[in-house]
């Protein structure tokens, strides 16, 4: 099976770069696993790359990229950073600021009886190892997400996700505390791989033969709607990243079956 690319470019001009990311890199550093793979330095990588000439011409000079903001490891989709230092500060002004509107897809476990919900319980980092998020009314952060139910089969759903806040593992979180965890999220739900067995009719998948449709996380951060100087359309910027084929092929078939 032909690996996935670490990321591809969704945008890129002389001040901002807007990558879609695997799910399983890094976006910066781990505090406690400093050799993991990530995507600021392999982003960089490919700039300098680049920037580079053809055979026998001097070799450029290191390109530095500025991280805006974060995504989880596991999640996949946009990463925008910045070039340089006022485009850096502009732009994490505008994600402190909640000028940006975030919309991701993700896949969970059970059918929601609500067509549209919000959560907004408090969240706090408790600072371990597995950089768990958990809820806690007096020391947590106030936290806001709106969710709409797109469709759904068996016992999973697909659900939009619009967070106002940016707290670590809001969207996965929350969606645990209402009762419908993303699919294959070991921290706050189950790691089990999903399988067409597992919602086609009539299928009985074989556990030593059935390849799964998705064994990682089933989020992805889909939109990215920001304010950017220079911006065609009233000063925003709209940044969209396609699916990756894993998740786009559970959804083809959930879509599929569930008619």
């Amino acid at each position: 099976m032909k690996k996935n690319e670490p990321f591809t470019v969704v945008y890129e001009d002389p001040h901002l770069l807007a990558v879609n990311k695997s799910s399983g890199i890094a976006v910066t550093a781990d505090r406690w696993d400093p050799s993991l793979e990530r995507l600021d330095r392999l982003a960089a990588a490919k700039l300098t790359a680049g920037a580079a000439g053809g055979e026998g011409a001097p070799a450029a000079a290191e390109v530095r990229i500025l991280t805006v903001h974060r995504i989880d490891r596991d999640c996949s989709g946009l990463v925008v950073f910045a070039k340089d230092g006022e485009t850096h500060r502009f732009l994490c002004e505008a994600f402190e600021g909640r000028q940006v509107k975030k919309r991701y897809i993700a896949v969970v476990h059970g059918r929601p009886a609500w067509k549209e919900t919000s959560c907004d319980l408090p969240l706090v980092a408790n600072g371990n190892k597995k950089h768990l998020t958990i809820i806690d009314k007096y020391r947590g952060k106030k936290s806001f997400t709106a969710f709409r139910l797109l469709g759904g089969v068996g016992s999973y759903a697909v659900v939009e996700a619009r967070p106002e806040t940016g707290r670590t593992h809001q969207i996965r979180v929350h969606l645990a505390a209402l009762g419908h965890p993303i699919v294959c999220d070991p921290l706050y739900g189950s790691d089990k791989p999903v399988f067409l067995s597992s919602f086609k009719r009539g299928r009985r998948g074989d556990p030593f033969e059935e390849r799964p449709l998705l064994q990682r996380l089933g989020l992805h951060a889909a939109e990215l709607v920001l304010p950017y100087r220079g911006a065609a359309a009233e000063g925003l910027l709209r940044l969209i990243a396609p699916l990756s084929r894993d998740l786009a092929a559970l959804l083809k078939q959930m879509e599929k079956q569930g008619g």
